[in-house]
């Protein structure tokens, strides 16, 4: 069966076609600029890339010029070829707590769920109708990132704040990344032959969070209410003193969303750093010299440390560590500086496995009391497993 992916943004759209059960992925891309007159897709297939340059004026008009390469690059013959389509949705509130099939109830709902998503919600919405529109009678799920968080219990999503806050505008913390570290906790459980390990998840990239999973449920993670909250990560400043908000208000004459936006897009990496958000360029800083690069990465590096030594002990100690993400997957070095501050847990890393990029493999010495793992995680795939078995039930 074939089994499309999507990732749609309120300026872009991911996707992958996967061949269900072998999970062959079949082609790839990305339209990015959607709405705005620069705008361009890119296509990967039999390891080579192709960018188009063309105007995208809507998300329709780039489903247009998906199924359009799907035909072209003879990936499928005839549009009813394509069993199924999953699509990756940030927010689920309390309501959705596993994958489901789509139909305009669902729709309804995301779309109510926007006020806990405006950046997101809204556009994976686009997203949807673009696809019925385009193939009504291909059956679609729908895979939320806060659905693997909701084993949570409310000593961990109850913010100390006014009880009625969540009664009556569901303020509480839901967690993102859920489909990320559902795919790292199955993956390390069946490469150990476990179910029953205590993990502490981490997803490092531009945005990141940890988890701590035990016996494959969640007991707690790091992203709050919205992604904000948290670790440091490449624009969001994570979990800061709420007072400075109203302090900086008053000192920079801001508005709250003026403030809203410097916490989201101005902070972490790029505001302490100045140069970047991304940690390659960090990395490149530290190389030359620059203080603040220092700065901004010993600040991750700290906080992740900070993260993963508060679940050990809520877990009651751990059996993995993971690392995924474009910094967890990619970044020697980071990971090396946090594990080696993790030897007061009986941590003992092994430099010379550590030394890789993007694959599975095990990055601590036998006598480690926890063992720690690279994890490359697959959001894509993990969407395409959940249609495959809801459209095969």
């Amino acid at each position: 069966m074939k089994i499309l992916s999507v990732n749609a943004g309120s300026s872009s759209l991911k996707f992958t076609l996967f061949e269900l059960p072998s999970e062959k992925e079949l082609i790839s891309g990305t339209f990015e600029k959607i709405g705005i007159s620069d705008s361009f897709y890119t296509i990967k297939i039999n390891g080579e890339k192709k960018v188009k340059d063309v105007y995208l004026a809507d998300h329709s008009v780039a489903v247009k010029y998906l199924m359009e390469e799907l035909l072209s690059n003879n990936v499928i013959s005839k549009l009813e070829e394509i069993d199924g389509i999953g699509h990756r949705i940030v927010q689920g509130g309390s309501i959705f707590k596993e994958t489901v099939l789509v139909d305009s109830e669902v729709i309804k709902q995301i779309e109510d769920l926007s006020e806990l998503a405006p950046l997101h919600n809204p556009a994976h919405v686009m997203g949807l109708k673009a696809f019925r529109e385009a193939l009504p009678n291909v059956p679609m799920t729908v895979v939320f990132d806060t659905a693997f968080h909701q084993t949570m219990k409310k000593t961990e999503y109850i913010y100390p704040v006014p009880y009625e806050w969540y009664e009556k505008y569901q303020i509480r913390k839901y967690g993102f990344h859920g489909t990320s570290h559902r795919y790292i906790t199955k993956t390390i459980s069946q490469l150990l032959n476990r179910d029953d390990l205590k993990i502490i998840s981490c997803h490092l990239g531009n945005g990141s969070s940890i988890t701590a999973i035990k016996n494959g449920k969640v007991v707690d993670t790091s992203m709050g209410l919205t992604p904000l909250a948290g670790l440091m990560m490449g624009t969001r400043c994570g979990d800061i003193d709420v007072s400075i908000i109203p302090y900086i208000m008053k000192k920079e004459n801001l508005t709250i969303d003026e403030v809203w936006d410097i916490l989201n897009k101005k902070s972490g990496f790029l505001g302490v750093s100045g140069v970047s958000s991304d940690s390659r360029d960090i990395a490149d800083g530290i190389a030359k010299g620059n203080d603040r690069c220092v700065l901004a990465e010993e600040q991750f590096e700290r906080r992740v440390v900070d993260f993963i030594a508060k679940y050990y002990v809520l877990l009651g100690g751990a059996d993995v560590i993971c690392f995924a993400g474009g910094i967890g997957e990619n970044g020697i070095d980071v990971r090396s500086n946090i594990l080696n501050k993790l030897s007061c847990l009986g941590v003992v890393i092994d430099e010379d496995k550590n030394n890789c990029r993007g694959k599975l493999t095990k990055i601590t010495k036998d006598d480690s009391k926890i063992a720690c793992y690279v994890v490359p995680t697959n959001e894509e795939l993990m969407i395409a497993r959940d249609t495959y078995a809801i459209i095969n039930e």
